[in-house]
């Protein structure tokens, strides 16, 4: 019995929770400066995040390219999804609807791969090796 891992799956629940991270926890911990804890808008903290959901993303998506479906597709709406997060970072006004195509445009793009890795039966290339 072989285990695997759905990065995918993962990518997705790395990117929802950073849409809760950035949509809920102002609202719940927005007594947290009083005590000197300021994760709120602390960039290092949401640079982490970013760079998590990008490691995750492109580890999924490389993957399902490379030994399933050989598609640019999933790659591209994800490198637009990454744009739009580190662009919020910049503009703070905008917050809201930068996120919501990040959120899209990633959450999109992982269910392409999951697609089309799960229409793929076989190789198309001679440098799959599964």
């Amino acid at each position: 019995m072989k285990f695997q891992i759905n990065w995918d799956a993962i990518g997705v629940s790395a990117t929802i929770a950073c849409a809760i991270h950035c949509a809920l926890l102002p609202l719940f911990l927005s007594s947290l400066p009083l005590f000197g804890v300021n994760i709120i808008h602390n960039s290092f903290f949401e640079g982490g995040m970013i760079l998590l959901a990008f490691l995750i993303g492109c580890f999924s998506l490389w993957h399902g390219f490379k030994k399933h479906h050989h598609r640019l597709l999933p790659i591209t709406v994800f490198t637009f999804g990454i744009f739009f997060l580190v662009i919020k970072q910049f503009w703070m006004h905008d917050t809201f609807f930068l996120l919501f195509a990040a959120v899209v445009f990633i959450v999109f793009a992982h269910f392409k791969n999951w697609r089309y890795c799960r229409k793929a039966k076989h190789c198309h290339a001679s440098d799959c090796n599964h």
